[in-house]
């Protein structure tokens, strides 16, 4: 009975908290913020430089760039209308077949992609 009692008062009593123990939210919010940023730098920020890359290499396109569409067709611009978001291509020289695409379905440059394939083994 005494050990009923002796384990009862063990239970229910109450140990005053650690001075120590305080700062809850710091604990808390330093590894949200080192993942917040580690999540920053190593995903949203090369994809928007890669965003901002493909922007400028679409603004700067020109006559004879080769380039590759977003289907892997590859060919060399014959012709930039901007004002209606379209490039003819030549994707066969020796019979002079065209097609005119939109300029948002460019992948990129046929050197771009050449790289890529390269680097990725």
């Amino acid at each position: 009975m005494l050990s009923n009692e002796v384990f009862l008062m063990l239970f229910f009593a109450q140990q005053a908290p650690d001075p120590d123990a305080g700062g809850g939210l710091m604990r808390l919010a330093l590894p949200v913020l080192v993942i917040g940023f580690m999540f920053y730098f190593m995903l949203i920020r090369p994809e928007r430089q890669k965003q901002n890359r493909h922007k400028q290499m679409l603004e700067n396109l020109k006559k004879n760039d080769r380039i590759v569409t977003a289907g892997g067709i590859k060919g060399v611009v014959s012709s930039v209308n901007r004002d209606q978001q379209e490039v003819t291509i030549t994707v066969d020289e020796s019979t002079g077949t065209k097609i005119r695409i939109n300029i948002s379905s460019i992948a990129g440059g046929e050197e771009d992609s050449a790289s890529g394939q390269g680097g990725q083994k």
